[in-house]
């Protein structure tokens, strides 16, 4: 299966990410990327390293998806640790493969939509997973609320770089993030996640303790929302201020758009309360649907195209949504896991035939490399690529 046109091939030989800003805990977290990335064998693909960061993060988060599917139940207490711990490895591996990539020589488009790729599938477990550990499932709409808007905001990051060229960092960003999250695991997982529900008394409301990583978080997506707002109205860098594709700068609104009304609209519309009583399943489904409109994103930037409006991983939601229309002619809970099933294969089917396209036309492989048999590229600071 043909995923990307010829030109569209030709185009991404040219690419070539750059960044913008520094956070502020990187420095500092560079010093030990640098040290941790000569301790791996130069025949050690980046990509390598990359899957498997993923792969413990992944398993870890499902975890907690395990013991607390309705984001209300309490997970062992070593769950949040192990969490708290895969999300370290997550970060520091996925902070090398770029620094892997330098020394071996092997630096490629592939191994950047790669990262990018298995970004996206981060953002959506680790949102979910920290959503669990705040036991959120007891206010849905506020998991609602965490887990889209980390969705959206991962999105909107690569919507900023499809206009201006560039990815651009603030000095609270994803690192900062990280870290945050961690605490939040490693706290969970000390005194339990019931400690969140502990009230402190304030002047004016009695809120729970939950409250504080809350308001940090969409004040936090507040503010990233605002600056990214500016950056793509102040105009592209292609043509007459267009994106990078010379399309209109606001056309990728519309794509995650569609996926978040959706989303909205058949938790709320609902007769069996399906958000409600099944959070952890349908946020996942909307987070597979979200990770595949991305990685669409961050390709047709890759490739400067133009970004299709529609694609096949609406069908799910469009099911839900039509099913619903029609009094729910089949059982919601059962039609989401179909739902669900589909979006998964659509999505890495997708990854699947897009890496390996790009992989036989750069005449590369996807997981195996050949080491360099000159003294490797020193590494420098580099670029973290998000």
């Amino acid at each position: 299966m043909e995923v990307l046109t010829q030109a569209q091939l030709k185009r991404l030989e040219k690419h070539k990410y750059s960044s913008q800003g520094t956070s502020l805990l990187e420095p500092y977290f560079q010093v030990f990327w640098r040290w941790l990335v000569e301790r791996f064998p130069l025949w050690i693909a980046p990509n390598t390293i990359t899957i498997a960061g993923l792969i413990v993060n992944m398993a870890s988060a499902f975890m907690i998806m395990f013991y607390s599917p309705t984001g209300t139940e309490t997970a062992p207490s070593w769950i949040y640790l192990i969490n708290a711990i895969g999300l370290f490895i997550y970060q520091a591996l996925d902070a090398i493969d770029g620094k892997q990539a330098r020394r071996t020589n092997t630096s490629s488009p592939l191994g950047e939509l790669f990262d990018h790729g298995c970004d996206s599938i981060s953002t959506v477990v680790v949102a979910i997973a920290t959503a669990c550990s705040l036991l959120l499932g007891k206010s849905p709409d506020m998991m609602f609320a965490l887990v889209m808007s980390s969705i959206v905001l991962f999105y909107c990051g690569h919507w900023v770089s499809y206009v201006t060229g560039t990815l651009h960092f603030g000095k609270m960003d994803v690192t900062e993030v990280q870290v945050a999250t961690m605490t939040l695991f490693t706290v969970s997982g000390i005194w339990g996640p019931d400690i969140w529900d502990i009230r402190l008394p304030l002047a004016v409301v009695n809120m729970p303790l939950k409250a504080l990583p809350l308001f940090f978080v969409f004040g936090g997506c507040a503010f990233t929302m605002a600056r990214f707002a500016g950056l793509i109205v102040k105009g592209g860098c292609g043509p007459n201020g267009s994106s990078v594709a010379g399309t209109s700068v606001l056309s990728p609104f519309f794509n995650m758009a569609i996926v978040f009304i959706f989303a909205l609209t058949i938790a709320k519309k609902s007769d069996i309360m399906l958000f409600e009583n099944h959070p952890v399943l349908y946020l996942l489904f909307f987070g597979v649907v979200g990770g595949k409109v991305t990685n669409r994103l961050v390709v047709a930037h890759m490739t400067s195209s133009e970004l299709p409006l529609l694609d096949t991983s609406l069908l799910g939601p469009l099911l839900l949504f039509l099913n619903q229309y029609f009094n729910s002619l089949v059982n919601e809970y059962f039609l989401l896991w179909i739902c669900m099933i589909h979006a998964t294969v659509d999505l890495v089917q997708y990854l699947a035939y897009t890496y390996r396209q790009i992989a036989q036309h750069l005449g590369i492989s996807i997981f195996s490399i050949t080491p360099p048999t000159s003294s490797p590229k020193q590494d420098g600071n580099g670029v973290k690529h998000k």
